[in-house]
């Protein structure tokens, strides 16, 4: 579905709408700018969520540039013939002068934070390993490690403390913080 064509749908509705409309980026990406009338069900929930998607109107989901959205029409294709995928996502959509909603002002996802710093950690343990001392291995080591419990467990130390940056807190319309994202 081009911008065109999905903000023209969005413009039409009052009432129920003719497509529902499902952002599949996670819970920070979505509340750093979404469609209106967007609901948000993370890509990794989206198998677990089945119910929570009305099997009367078809569905438009949308995600920062359309890559995550096709991974979730090819999950849902088996079940639910109605897909379609917003092209360009959010991206185009803003490129286009077309309304956001924003709740915080955090422009990059956790998940995108973590995936980062734990890149630059591992690189830089292969850096000083090279030319300080191998025993800098065990930092990139230690790195997969906790890459390996995350992904196995889902629960992540690193993202339990890069959440707690200033980046990644609310703020109140007077411009004080209030509580993490």
């Amino acid at each position: 579905m081009n911008i065109a064509t999905a903000s023209a749908s969005l413009q039409r509705a009052s009432g129920p709408s003719e497509f529902q409309w499902v952002d599949v980026r996670s819970a920070t990406e979505f509340a750093s700018g979404h469609i209106p009338g967007t609901v948000n069900i993370p890509m990794e929930q989206i198998e677990a969520r089945l119910e929570d998607l009305r099997p009367e109107i078809p569905i438009v989901l949308v995600c920062q540039a359309g890559k995550r959205a096709r991974m979730v029409a090819g999950l849902l294709e088996p079940c639910r013939k109605d897909v379609k995928v917003l092209e360009g996502g959010t991206a185009a959509w803003k490129a286009a002068g077309l309304p956001l909603v924003v709740s915080t002002n955090t422009r990059w996802s956790l998940e995108r934070q973590v995936r980062l710093v734990a890149g630059l950690l591992i690189l830089t343990a292969l850096l000083l390993a090279e030319t300080v001392h191998r025993y800098w291995l065990g930092l990139a080591g230690f790195v997969g490690l906790g890459l390996t419990f995350a992904g196995l467990t889902d629960l992540c130390l690193m993202a339990a403390l890069l959440v707690r940056l200033p980046w990644n807190r609310t703020r109140r319309p007077d411009g004080s913080q209030t509580c993490t994202v």
